[in-house]
């Protein structure tokens, strides 16, 4: 029996799934059963006969808050498809949640219970039923960064896509993603292909001699010149790993 990696997402659009992850890498491994997507749309779920989901918030404000009700049954239901709730990692798509990163991503693809990401939208999701999912579920709140985006799903695509590249079989090379940014906390060294001189600017000489160590040693240096000029909070945490390593 085939052991697929299953996701599942709750949204009130389902139709924007697979979106753009049923093309190139995702797409490839979608058809070939290494991945799973079940997708549960919120309105499925409402005991409107104009399958409202939401109604006006307590305390006043512009926008509408999504119920509690229907969303726990959204997710009981995706639960219960996905496989056993004690092993799901559950994920709301937050501004207010831990910042997704590559630990994350590499934590979640090892998790052969796979993840349900629920979607919010409009002013978000009624408190309770967050916290009633983070206390017994193990919900967590993730943010994919510090910006507004009109609903869940785009984050949603984004965490999915970091997940299944690093599923067995994804990538033709799975030493590929040992190298690439983040991994070491590190962003990655500078790529060159052919022509060997374009506008005047040449391939460095060192990864045209075909010395593997020297070679090496230029993507490190690369790659630690990047990561210190433009991201000073991931060179202070390589720094600190790499004089724990050292002592």
């Amino acid at each position: 029996m085939k052991n697929t990696w299953k996701s599942g997402i709750i949204t009130l659009f389902p139709g924007m799934f697979p979106g753009p992850l049923q093309h190139s890498l995702a797409g490839k491994a979608l058809d070939k059963q290494i991945w799973s997507l079940d997708t549960f749309n919120i309105r499925d779920f409402s005991n409107d006969k104009h399958l409202k989901v939401d109604d006006t918030s307590y305390g006043g404000g512009e926008g509408l808050v999504i119920r509690p009700d229907v969303v726990h049954d959204a997710l009981l239901c995706a639960e219960e498809n996905i496989g056993s709730s004690e092993q799901i990692q559950f994920i709301y798509t937050s501004p207010r949640g831990k910042p997704f990163n590559q630990d994350m991503a590499k934590e979640w693809a090892s998790n052969k219970s796979g993840i349900v990401i629920l979607c919010g939208r409009y002013e978000g999701i009624d408190q309770r039923v967050i916290d009633y999912w983070s206390e017994n579920k193990n919900l967590m709140e993730v943010s994919i960064g510090d910006f507004v985006l009109s609903g869940g799903e785009t984050a949603a695509l984004t965490i999915l896509d970091a997940c299944i590249r690093l599923l067995p079989g994804v990538l033709k090379n799975e030493k590929t993603a040992s190298i690439e940014s983040f991994e070491l906390d590190l962003l990655e060294f500078s790529q060159y292909t052919k022509p060997c001189v374009w506008q005047n600017r040449v391939v460095p000489e060192v990864l045209r001699s075909g010395d593997h160590q020297k070679i090496a040693a230029w993507q490190k240096n690369s790659a630690e010149t990047i990561t210190k000029n433009r991201r000073p909070d991931l060179w202070s945490k390589y720094l600190i790993r790499t004089n724990n390593k050292n002592c």
